[in-house]
């Protein structure tokens, strides 16, 4: 079974944890010094906030699958939608080790589609010169030729995307 995904940057992770936990009415199933995520039930979603990310605000959708059957069959089905496709195959985002791809919306929203692997104790272990832009969503991607790969954790981005620690 999928689990819908949102990201969300935040300014204040503590004051953030504090609204969404009441909101959700429970506690995140992981906190780390930058990032909280809770992994919800009813809905199924797995909601995660960040410090990490150029402004606040949403910062991609995603789909978490349980399995990499599943996963297959989302990149088809994003083939299938006609926009830019970045497979980043296995790769280190979040606290996690994963498998995915992003697809870019007509409106420019970032769609992550991954297998969760297994948890790691680091944001991401992509070293600090190979990143080029705010994680983990990627720049709108206009076509495959102009898209330009992020560090392991993050999308595409375009040559207008503007340099920026992460990770």
């Amino acid at each position: 079974m999928k689990r819908f995904h949102a990201h969300v940057h935040v300014d204040d992770l503590a004051q953030s944890i504090a609204f969404y936990s009441k909101l959700f009415a429970e506690a995140p199933t992981r906190v780390e010094a930058d990032y909280a995520k809770w992994m919800l039930e009813d809905p199924r979603v797995n909601f995660a906030i960040s410090t990490r990310g150029a402004k606040p605000g949403l910062d991609h959708f995603g789909m978490q699958t349980d399995d990499a059957a599943e996963l297959a069959e989302l990149k088809t089905r994003a083939e299938a939608a006609d926009m830019a496709l970045l497979d980043e195959g296995r790769t280190t985002c979040c606290y996690a080790r994963s498998e995915k791809h992003w697809v870019t919306d007509p409106q420019g929203i970032a769609w992550e589609h991954f297998h969760t692997l297994g948890d790691i104790p680091v944001f991401n272990e992509a070293p600090p010169s190979a990143v080029v832009g705010a994680c983990c969503a990627p720049a709108a991607v206009a076509a495959p030729a102009a898209a330009a790969p992020r560090a392991a954790c993050c999308g595409p981005a375009t040559a207008t995307t503007p340099k920026a620690s992460c990770c």
